[in-house]
């Protein structure tokens, strides 16, 4: 495989120690890079030191002996060829506000969180502009695609898109993450990658709906289609590439999250359609499904830029207004009938 990248001179930080942070920490620690791991909770950074492991995040699985975590996010941000962003969305701006004057304008800022911001919609390479006036346009990238922790970290073949405007930025990211079970592609649609892993998580809330309310694989099969259609719905009013939604970070990431068990947000909806209380099942979940607080960015992105998202907005009155699932299917099986393909 080709590989244009020195592993024993690129400096490398990741922002975020839960599932995904630690199996891209984990990821590249095999792969012989050193990485900085910023770690909020100082047990897990005291996990990771003595044993190796990160039981509450990432259980079951022995990290690299190559990561090296850290409490301290100014340390873990600074001097840094390739700095990873892989916080919670509701939590980047304050985090990466944390490090503005401390990380280097010559650091590539890679987003690996997926997520719109409630109150400005803005996606998160969007936020990383703000937050880091110093670091321009052309070194932020995202990644994303259908990529579960556990399976990257089980050195399962899985498939991902980087983003960037600059080609050689996401050339390098690319070579970076590349590795015989890790196969990274590369496009210059930052929006259509980042709306097609942020909105996929509200659908897959949806699909989890439908499988608590055992609706069936018809109706699962529906639901994905036709969310897919509301993501390029939304993507190409925001000036996203009407193929992306075709790849990895548009339908492929849309089916993982729809249909597999290790899915938080479908978990998240099954939990719905059985009947239990969203306040409840939070309470009951220590890692973050972002589709919850996606939602209510989309419901009111949507409303206001006038693009029509019927799926997104029940999920929206679900989670938001106490409306009934069954009440929400109704709802949308008896929308007035219509063409299927957009004109």
């Amino acid at each position: 495989m080709k590989n244009n990248v020195d592993i024993d001179s690129i400096k490398i930080g990741v922002v975020g120690a839960g599932s995904w942070g630690t199996a891209i920490a984990n990821h590249l620690g095999l792969k012989g890079f050193k990485v900085d791991l910023w770690v909020f909770e100082k047990e897990v950074k005291d996990q990771i030191e003595k044993y190796r492991k990160n039981k509450i995040f990432l259980p079951g699985f022995t990290l690299s002996s190559n990561i090296f975590p850290s409490n301290d996010l100014s340390s873990v941000a600074s001097d840094k060829d390739l700095l990873i962003i892989v916080v919670p969305s509701h939590l980047m701006r304050e985090t990466v506000s944390r490090i503005t004057g401390i990380v280097s304008k010559n650091t590539i800022i890679l987003s690996a969180s997926k997520g719109i911001e409630n109150k400005t919609h803005l996606t998160m390479s969007c936020v990383l502009k703000e937050a880091l006036p110093e670091i321009s346009d052309d070194k932020i990238a995202v990644i994303s695609g259908p990529s579960f922790a556990k399976e990257v970290a089980n050195k399962v073949p899985t498939l991902v898109t980087v983003a960037s405007k600059d080609k050689n930025v996401a050339e390098f990211v690319q070579h970076v993450f590349s590795t015989p079970y890790f196969r990274v592609y590369t496009t210059d649609d930052l929006i259509g990658v980042e709306l097609g892993g942020s909105v996929k998580n509200v659908i897959a809330i949806a699909a989890g709906i439908i499988d608590g309310l055992c609706f069936g694989l018809n109706t699962r099969a529906a639901l994905i289609t036709r969310g897919l259609t509301e993501i390029r719905r939304l993507g190409l009013k925001l000036g996203a590439n009407a193929n992306t939604f075709a790849g990895l970070a548009g339908i492929g990431d849309l089916i993982l999250t729809c249909t597999g068990d290790l899915s938080r947000n479908h978990t998240v909806g099954k939990k719905i359609g059985e009947g239990k209380k969203l306040n409840e099942i939070l309470s009951e979940m220590r890692m973050v499904a972002e589709g919850v607080k996606t939602a209510k960015s989309i419901y009111n992105l949507s409303r206001k830029i006038g693009v029509e998202m019927p799926i997104c907005q029940e999920i929206y009155h679900i989670l938001y207004n106490d409306v009934s699932p069954e009440e929400a299917a109704r709802r949308l099986m008896s929308r007035d009938l219509k063409r299927e393909i957009d004109e």
